[in-house]
């Protein structure tokens, strides 16, 4: 095996995420059991890490910015300093979400719409991050999940809150359209790859990420489609 190869692609930043939400979601489908009884603070501890995590890595690039000012002449820094702002803000609303999560939990609050407020400032945040982020040719997935998921936000606060009465199938229906948007991402790279598998013409490392993204939009999407059905 190609051990260079197969981690030429690895994302720390992306494993630190990916390994902490998987944390705690065992973490809380355990304490939802009561297997564990845990206080809910403690359960989101993964989540704490990673938001920890984030502030500790924009804090040393703050730092590494202010101590070189030649940096702020370069362009490409310059859009990655903004980038790595934009984020921050993101990840400190959300942050603050999950504070008033844990704490309306463990209080029984009934004002869900107040605690969902970092939520309903993060999408409309988000969209202008994404907005930034296609005129400078930046990535930003966190920020795309956020601004497409809005409704989805408003629709759960309100039945927590009993405001409306829908039965949950009629309240999730953003997060079907959204999911059946990624099915179509799924179903489109498992195309691509079979017909890149079956011609001659296409290089091997064509075939290679046209493979890994199939798979990796597979491995996302089924157990999330999986969950929201059960």
């Amino acid at each position: 095996m190609n051990l260079r190869g197969l981690f030429q692609d690895f994302n720390p930043s992306k494993f630190l995420i990916y390994a902490c939400l998987l944390l705690f979601s065992i973490l809380l489908s355990l304490r939802l059991d009561d297997k564990i009884e845990w206080s809910y603070w403690a359960v989101f501890a993964p989540i704490w890490l990673w938001k920890l995590m984030v502030i500790v890595g924009a804090s040393v690039g703050t730092g590494v910015w202010a101590r070189n000012p030649q940096y702020r002449a370069e362009g490409e820094t310059c859009v990655e300093f903004k980038a790595m702002l934009i984020a921050v803000g993101i990840h400190l609303l959300l942050l603050m979400f999950e504070v008033l999560v844990c704490d309306g939990i463990e209080r029984g609050t009934r004002f869900w719409l107040l605690v969902f407020m970092p939520l309903f400032f993060v999408s409309p945040v988000s969209v202008a991050a994404c907005v930034w982020g296609f005129r400078h040719d930046r990535s930003l997935e966190l920020e795309i999940l956020c601004s497409v998921n809005i409704l989805q936000f408003i629709f759960i606060a309100l039945r927590l809150d009993e405001i409306i009465k829908w039965p949950w199938l009629v309240v999730c229906v953003p997060l079907w359209i959204l999911m059946s948007f990624l099915c179509l991402v799924v179903l489109y790279y498992i195309v691509w790859s079979v017909l890149f598998l079956r011609s001659m013409d296409v290089i091997a490392e064509q075939r290679r990420t046209h493979i890994t993204m199939a798979v990796s939009w597979m491995t996302i999407v089924v157990p999330l489609l999986t969950f929201e059905v059960g």
